[in-house]
């Protein structure tokens, strides 16, 4: 089998690898930060993703997850509320349209809960980022398997008694080369996401 792969399709795999190494360089905590208290423990996590396209219509996600969640101060060493946090997340999944197509991404989105609006254990958050997305399949007009994949949310935290949580959100999901290559058909979906945070 010979792989043909295009200068735009290169440069965005190479950004793809880049943010595989910011991730495991982001997971690292700084020497002694953590054990003095200064910064949030890591938190960890899981998901089930599942959704619909909306343009273009048809397509159908079903997604697995794990999630890693940094005190953002720890690693932008400025100054940050202490509700913002740095989510980093790896997907697979599937197409559910028939097709069986298979995708993976890695995203890095800033978390801010908002405790001004949390009543009980029931705490609200917004959540952006982007990352970098590849899947087997192209619509009209995409160009590339490889793109980029922004995407912004709302949703929900409930605190267990044990420490762990459960989580729910929606989320508006983007895929398209950022105009990196000719042909540039995005795809938007709305997301329906239920997590578990150890």
């Amino acid at each position: 089998m010979v792989w043909c792969v295009s200068r735009s399709e290169s440069r965005v795999a190479g950004l793809l690898n880049t943010i595989c190494l910011c991730c495991v360089l982001l997971a690292t905590p700084a020497h002694g930060q953590e054990e003095a208290g200064r910064y949030h423990a890591t938190r960890y996590g899981a998901a089930l993703l599942a959704g619909q396209a909306y343009d273009p219509r048809s397509i159908g996600l079903l997604l697995v997850q794990g999630q890693m969640l940094l005190d953002y101060g720890r690693v932008f060493r400025h100054h940050a509320p202490e509700s913002l946090w740095l989510k980093l997340e790896a997907n697979a999944g599937l197409t559910t349209d028939g097709r069986q197509r298979a995708l993976i991404s890695l995203n890095m989105l800033a978390l801010y809960y908002l405790p001004r609006y949390a009543s009980g254990r029931w705490t609200p958050y917004v959540e952006a980022g982007i990352g970098l997305i590849y899947t087997d399949f192209r619509v009209a007009g995409q160009g590339l398997n490889v793109n980029f994949n922004p995407q912004a949310g709302v949703g929900v935290e409930y605190a267990l008694s044990s420490g762990s949580a459960l989580t729910t959100a929606l989320r508006l999901h983007h895929v398209s080369n950022g105009n990196t290559y000719r042909a540039n058909r995005g795809i938007n979906s709305a997301l329906l996401m239920i997590g578990y945070l150890f």
